[in-house]
């Protein structure tokens, strides 16, 4: 019975600490990203907000830099060291 207890005890503190750990997650890569150069931080803003269960990190940047690129706004150098940068910062919150 005392175990079942504190086991019980142990979820419960460890689900309420979860929203802080998530908090400090997202705080973390906010700062990242903060440093990141101008296209890093373009493609950050874009793609952080797409990634999902089903949409991965990798994914999300490769969708936001594509076009970029594709249309000459930026050059496939500049996109790739960006978007390596940006999924860094994204890896602190996920």
């Amino acid at each position: 019975m005392r175990l079942q207890l504190l086991s019980s005890f142990l979820s419960v503190l460890a689900l309420t600490m979860l929203p802080a750990a998530v908090q400090a997650d997202q705080a973390a890569a906010s700062a990242c990203a903060g440093k990141l150069s101008k296209e890093g931080q373009m493609l950050y803003e874009k793609a952080a907000p797409t990634v999902s269960p089903t949409n991965n990190i990798k994914d999300a940047l490769t969708a936001v830099a594509r076009p970029l690129v594709m249309n000459g706004t930026m050059s496939r150098g500049v996109a790739r060291d960006a978007a390596e940068a940006a999924g860094e910062c994204m890896k602190l919150a996920n």
